[in-house]
């Protein structure tokens, strides 16, 4: 068993388990069929490809430790179709959010091949919406060991600001088991003319303490400019 732990960080995020028509929310932490879609993009998976999303969906076991929570941030302004017509929309983000993604699996080559694909993407990586690129790294490799235990092992993500002594956790859970949810973000299709997605049952660790030892060496630092090669602010 091993798991491959992804850094989500960015100025922007938006990860929308509910959202509809003029309103775009967002969950308080990554979902499902949002780093699916991230590692599809990476491995140049068609949207309309519904067997290998659906397939590399059912492989991988899911959790999120929240390194960061975040500021809700509203982005409120009005779209003008024409001269006449002009419609309002909500579009809600995490502002300076911080997440370590946990992915496991019992196929080590699967790990291997969605690591290499991160580092070397087909087509562009994005934090649930094409506004937010993520901020590198972007993966952090693969570990030994079940997702659970890594997330609760992996030391914190260096940012700016005092980190917190204790982090949420959620994973891929068991209908039925204590601190378990649905929630409705498996991905079945990304086709934009049919965009489909199943439930599946989420699983609250509440909060966990992390080791007190030296934080990771990937600090968290906000700069859109350095994979541009202008200059640093």
């Amino acid at each position: 068993m091993a798991t491959l732990l992804l850094r989500l960080a960015a100025p922007l995020q938006s990860w929308g388990a509910e959202s509809k028509f003029d309103t775009r929310r967002t969950g308080r932490e990554p979902t499902k069929s949002g780093v699916i879609g991230l590692l599809a993009a990476a491995l140049g998976i068609r949207r309309d490809a519904d067997a290998e999303i659906q397939g590399l969906s059912a492989a991988l076991r899911f959790g999120v430790r929240v390194d960061r929570e975040g500021e809700l941030l509203r982005d409120y302004h009005m779209v003008h179709k024409d001269e006449k017509t002009a419609y309002l929309t909500n579009r809600y983000y995490l502002a300076d959010a911080v997440f370590l993604v946990g992915l496991e699996s019992n196929d080590a080559a699967l790990l291997e091949k969605l690591e290499y694909a991160l580092r070397h993407p087909a087509f562009p990586l994005f934090l649930g919406r094409r506004s937010c690129p993520p901020t590198p790294p972007l993966s952090l490799g693969v570990r030994d060991g079940e997702l659970l235990t890594v997330l609760q092992e992996e030391p914190r993500i260096r940012y700016e600001g005092r980190p917190t002594h204790s982090v949420r956790i959620v994973t891929d859970g068991i209908a039925g088991e204590r601190n378990t949810g649905i929630q409705r973000d498996a991905p079945m299709s990304f086709d934009s003319r049919h965009r489909r997605f199943a439930e599946r049952a989420v699983t609250q660790w509440g909060f966990v303490s992390l080791p007190d030892e030296t934080p990771s060496y990937f600090f968290t630092e906000h700069d859109p400019l350095r994979e541009l090669g202008g200059e640093q602010l």
